[in-house]
């Protein structure tokens, strides 16, 4: 990161890749290379509108460009999703805490996401996958509104061409075509859908609110302790450094002290799923 951190560095959009209807994974060349951890974001400018912070979704053992799958929600996000390839862009960080891998060690590792965000657990998928071997069992459970809302569709039907990954998809609401599991996520946390060791694993969760409020409280019913629940507070993060107070979460600054965070650090906080 560059020694002024409000100090953004030039960017140059490659590609755009359409995943859903409103949400698009921008392949994004720093003019220096991006060093991050997974579970990091950086703060992305669109020169003349904003910047706005996202985490990378590609793998953190690229550097030289980076991943971003953003929705399409806001005045920033909007000018990015009408971009073309080639258009200047700027990019700040890596910004915020990285998920403890070296704590993962050992154990079996549940990934829980909703919608898009499977985004950053993407990344983190990536990192564990390069030292697979150091994980008991890797377990993916995601879901998304429809059929047709599935990022990365291809890859999570496919388990990303991996047999040691145990991964299931369930969608609120089905299409003619949809042979899969119909249901919010919960629906496949439960023993007939799930087998896990608990007492022997960290389960990790991002995605809305609403889905990590409910997802959390099954998982707890799972037996994983509060401390080997991860979750990614992604909310009203502006400058990244704890400066402007907007991502306050009780003691915390969930730009300077998360995004990552512990069930059991925040639980007893006030609106933590608003």
């Amino acid at each position: 990161m560059s020694c002024n951190p409000y100090m953004p560095v030039p960017a140059i959009l490659e590609k755009v890749i359409q995943e859903t209807s409103n949400i698009k994974t921008f392949l994004v060349r720093p003019a220096k290379p991006l060093v991050f951890k997974a579970g990091q974001f950086v703060e992305l400018t669109v020169p003349g509108t904003g910047e706005a912070p996202f985490t990378p979704s590609s793998s953190p053992a690229e550097s030289e460009k980076i991943e971003l799958t953003i929705m399409r929600v806001g005045k920033v996000t909007e000018k990015l999703h009408a971009l073309k390839p080639g258009a200047e862009l700027a990019v700040r960080g890596p910004l915020g805490q990285p998920y403890p891998l070296a704590k993962y060690h050992g154990k079996e590792i549940l990934i829980v996401g909703g919608g898009v965000g499977l985004a950053p657990l993407r990344a983190l998928l990536f990192a564990l996958l390069e030292e697979v071997d150091k994980y008991k069992k890797i377990i993916v459970r995601y879901g998304a509104r429809t059929p047709a809302d599935i990022v990365y569709r291809k890859a999570v039907e496919e388990s990303w061409g991996r047999k040691d990954l145990d991964v299931m998809i369930t969608v609120d609401k089905s299409d003619a075509d949809w042979k899969g599991n119909e249901g919010v996520v919960t629906t496949i946390l439960g023993p007939k859908k799930l087998t896990c060791n608990p007492g022997e694993g960290v389960a990790v969760v991002c995605g809305p609110p609403i889905m990590m409020k409910f997802a959390t409280l099954e998982i707890l019913k799972l037996g994983y302790a509060p401390e080997n629940i991860y979750l990614s507070m992604e909310k009203n993060m502006s400058c990244g450094i704890g400066k402007c107070g907007h991502c306050r979460l009780g003691p915390y600054y969930a730009c300077k002290d998360g995004p990552v965070f512990t069930y059991d650090r925040v639980k007893n906080l006030n609106k933590i799923w608003d």
